[in-house]
């Protein structure tokens, strides 16, 4: 027996940047600017680790960020704790099973 199944995720969701983004001291992006993240292919997740990722890692969301954001956040690039978050969090909810995803929100 099959489950009935549930609208397809979106692909790409966003965010809003709470602080500027810098490089070298130039800003790239300011705050209230909306980032799009794009849900990554298993090439995209290339040289990291599934385990990095769900920990959060700093150098690997670094490492994945030019991969699947737009507008592009670009490797090094100085970001907000909460901005940081943020995206983590966007790639985490890629990464979840749907039932992971149901059992903490049964409603979507």
């Amino acid at each position: 027996m099959t489950e009935p199944t549930s609208p397809a995720a979106p692909a790409a969701r966003s965010f809003t940047l709470d602080e500027d983004v810098t490089l070298s001291g130039k800003v790239l992006f300011e705050a209230g600017t909306e980032i799009v993240v794009r849900k990554p292919g298993s090439g995209e997740l290339r040289g990291m680790t599934l385990l990095s990722l769900s920990q959060l890692d700093v150098e690997t969301l670094e490492k994945l960020a030019p991969r699947i954001t737009t507008p592009v956040i670009v490797k090094g690039a100085a970001w907000a704790l909460s901005d940081l978050m943020q995206f983590g969090g966007e790639v985490m909810d890629f990464l979840l099973p749907k039932a992971a995803k149901q059992a903490v929100s049964p409603t979507e």
